[in-house]
């Protein structure tokens, strides 16, 4: 949801006006290169430095808030003793389900290539001048593992060594494993632990926020820069962009979900459709997963006839952690991004991809531009100019509103599955 400053212009307004400003800019620009002198200095000394600033901030805090946020989401699936199997349901629907979305996300880029085509020698130039940016932070790492060594260094043998080298996926499996282990552990003392890492969290959270305030002037250095090399063909690969986001989460809405209900959850599709209509609308119109919480557990309890403390426990952890809309657009993104600068991604990179997005949906912040982190993270992992960002952005208010509503009905739907077996208050039926 937008929060608002004391003018009353909400984070999403304000960057929308920082991606149309620099994109009117850039064009500007791009449309007199005969007089590029100025365009040079001006990306070199004004938009490329407070952008960078930007990127700096956001990966300084990159791991302390993703670990942070996916140990404390996993705990909290555990909060209750009586609910530990609900629990334990409701994490494994949350990564079999969010890895589907991002399989999902993936091949639906790759077939459709839609960041493809642009001028090769203009990306190769944006390429160059990454390279000692933000990005070199996480991408001019040392030789990476293939193979079987690829899949057993996913496991670090040392934490503080993966921090240090920004292993991201090892310190992610870390927080992955260690957040089971606190779940599974009942004691004054592990209670105490989690109450210091819910701090890490906290303090965390509220530094991003600060750091996201920044956004709609870093986004118009981002659209400066990129528009006045790329012009027009930005538009373009945008409107594409969009497509394929949309037609990827349509096809997690009204193929994947459905399947779900009907052989994991016991129920008609298209009942329960027409019984979660109101929470859809709901999620839509706020693009908020958190405020749209209270009419999801009515529509729960009232229309889908779960049990109370089954719905509220999973709607509440889904609202923060079962996010397969976001875990959808961080893969797009991605991918889309490295097509634009002509960035191959082999099958290995991809996989990587894969476990981020999957780990990340259950830690990103619920802050405005919440899953900005992640996007960038990756974007530096793999080679690809975090500055790209900027262009997709622009466009993040209607998809927030498109990826809000699936992630709303994959709380619904994850609500459904874990109560098969359940004693129920009252019978679901077609």
């Amino acid at each position: 949801m937008a929060r608002r400053d004391g003018r009353g212009i909400s984070l999403q307004w304000q960057m929308l006006i920082g991606f149309l400003a620099g994109l009117v800019l850039g064009l500007v620009a791009n449309a007199t290169a005969g007089d590029a002198e100025w365009v040079e200095f001006v990306s070199s000394y004004v938009t490329g430095p407070l952008g960078q600033i930007f990127l700096r901030l956001i990966f300084m805090l990159v791991i302390p808030l993703l670990v942070s946020a996916l140990i404390v989401g996993i705990t909290e699936m555990g909060d209750v003793r009586s609910l530990k199997r609900v629990g334990l349901k409701t994490l494994a629907f949350t990564i079999v389900v969010s890895g589907i979305a991002v399989i999902l996300a993936l091949a639906v880029t790759n077939i459709f290539d839609p960041g493809a085509g642009v001028d090769r020698a203009q990306a190769q130039e944006m390429l160059e001048s990454a390279r000692g940016g933000a990005g070199a932070i996480l991408s001019g790492q040392t030789d990476k593992p293939t193979g079987i060594e690829a899949v057993l260094a996913i496991i670090p043998s040392n934490i503080v060594t993966a921090m240090s080298t920004s292993d991201i996926l090892a310190v992610m499996v870390f927080a992955l494993i260690f957040g089971i282990g606190l779940l599974l552990t009942q004691s004054p003392q592990a209670d105490a632990l989690q109450k210091v890492i819910e701090g890490i969290f906290h303090v965390s959270m509220r530094l991003m926020i600060l750091i996201i305030r920044l956004a709609p002037i870093a986004i118009a250095c981002f659209m400066f820069n990129l528009a006045s090399v790329f012009g027009w063909d930005l538009l373009v690969k945008l409107g594409a962009y969009v497509g394929v986001v949309l037609l990827a989460l349509g096809v997690h809405m009204f193929v994947t979900y459905p399947l779900l209900l009907k052989f994991a959850g016991g129920v008609a599709p298209s009942w329960f459709f027409r019984q979660s209509q109101e929470a859809m609308v709901m999620a839509f119109s706020t693009a908020s997963s958190n405020a749209t919480l209270p009419t999801a557990i009515r529509v729960a309890e009232d229309k889908l006839g779960l049990p109370r403390r089954v719905a509220r426990f999973v709607l509440t952890i889904g609202a923060t952690a079962n996010q397969n809309g976001t875990a959808i657009f961080e893969g797009v993104t991605v991918l889309f991004l490295a097509q634009f600068f002509g960035v191959e991604l082999s099958l290995g990179q991809q996989t990587l991809v894969l476990f981020i997005c999957i780990l990340g949906g259950i830690g990103t912040a619920g802050v405005p531009a919440g899953s900005l982190p992640v996007v960038a993270l990756i974007l530096g992992l793999v080679g690809v100019p975090p500055e790209g960002i900027g262009l997709v952005l622009g466009v993040d208010r209607f998809l927030d509103m498109c990826r809000t509503t699936l992630n709303v009905t994959g709380d619904l739907t994850c609500a459904v599955v874990v109560s098969r077996g359940e004693v129920r208050e009252e019978p679901v039926s077609a």
